[in-house]
């Protein structure tokens, strides 16, 4: 059986559409993670989010090892880190942004 490299296998049988979509679709399961790695992808310790979201550092790893979450505080949590926040609703093919949460 002769092997083949996947650059190879990817150029012959991928269009550059379709690799776009998989890397699309690679960077959203990337953003599928918990509070504690979203700060780290951020370069943050929880000292640094602490005194910029005007936590305490032991109740930000309390939030960060948590399941329910107050919108205000996660909020200032992104904040943060330098995003924002978004609240999404989705209702079978439709989407729609809370706006005023």
């Amino acid at each position: 059986m002769k092997l083949h490299r996947w650059s190879d296998i990817k150029r012959k049988t991928m269009t550059a559409v379709d690799i776009a979509e998989v890397h699309k679709a690679a960077e959203a399961s990337v953003l599928e993670l918990d509070l504690r790695s979203v700060r780290q992808l951020a370069g943050k310790t929880q000292t640094q989010v602490a005194k910029k979201a005007s936590i305490a550092q032991g109740h930000l790893s309390l939030f960060e090892r948590g399941r329910d979450h107050r919108l205000s505080t996660l909020r200032r949590y992104v904040n943060a880190l330098g995003g924002e926040l978004e609240v999404l609703a989705r209702f079978g093919d439709r989407t729609v942004k809370l706006k005023t949460l």
